[in-house]
């Protein structure tokens, strides 16, 4: 049995407590033993909410300061918590044995236009048309997505322009950890083998596909939780 403590690095729009908590991940690994460590990154949840572009260069600090002291951690990452993840765990290849990473895949590794998706979450969902070019209904689905009532628009628009590029292989190859990445057959991040292909100096590299699941259910997708538990040795007994 292991014994590394988890954390749990939500995606955009989301916090520790949305993303994970309100999905009953943090019982399920305690009921394993597992010690979970919370992050909610900049812009979101209880961080502060710079709304300067600028200040999002380096989400993966928030990553890196949560685990700082506590020796090897396994981890989950969701989306731009999973993006995030990587980039952490590229840069400190050692603090990480096995790192599971939903709703990450081909899209992830695209240059892609922010400001639909920015302006949207700026304007409201009553500012934005009804057309249903993709674009439009991509930026519906994050600005619907944002619109919980806990999220400052202002901060969300700001991290979605952070100047940072797409993932590349370069940064991938740097990951060390046994990784697990999990995407749901209709989510638009997909494909994931440009991703697994990358992860190339990897331990090792497993893929689940969860049937009917698209990007913003896959946190609490039966399939994602029971495959990230049992990845990470962490099924309650």
């Amino acid at each position: 049995m292991r014994t590394e403590p988890i954390l749990l690095v939500h995606g955009f729009a989301s916090s520790f407590e949305l993303n994970w908590v309100r999905n009953g991940w943090p019982d399920l690994i305690r009921d394993a033993n597992r010690e979970v460590i919370a992050v909610d990154l900049l812009g979101h949840g209880t961080a502060e909410k710079p709304a300067d572009p600028h200040a999002y260069v380096d989400l993966e600090r928030c990553v890196l300061e949560a685990i700082a002291g506590r020796g090897v951690v396994d981890a989950v990452g969701f989306s731009l918590g999973g993006v995030t993840l990587l980039r952490a765990a590229a840069k400190a290849p050692d603090r990480f044995a096995r790192i599971v990473i939903g709703g990450v895949g081909e899209g992830s590794m695209r240059t892609n236009d922010p400001e639909p998706v920015a302006a949207a979450i700026e304007a409201g969902l009553a500012n934005i048309g009804n057309d249903e070019t993709p674009e439009n209904r991509m930026a519906r689905a994050f600005a619907q997505f944002a619109a919980n009532g806990t999220n400052d628009p202002k901060a969300l628009a700001a991290c979605m322009r952070r100047p940072v590029g797409r993932l590349t292989p370069e940064e991938l190859s740097g990951v060390r950890a046994a990784v697990l990445l999990v995407c749901g057959d209709r989510d638009f991040v997909m494909p994931t083998e440009p991703v697994s292909m990358a992860l190339s100096n990897a331990e090792s590299v497993a893929t689940t596909i969860l049937r009917n699941v698209d990007h913003f259910g896959t946190p609490q997708a039966f399939g994602f939780i029971d495959a990230a538990l049992q990845f990470l040795d962490a099924l309650p007994s």
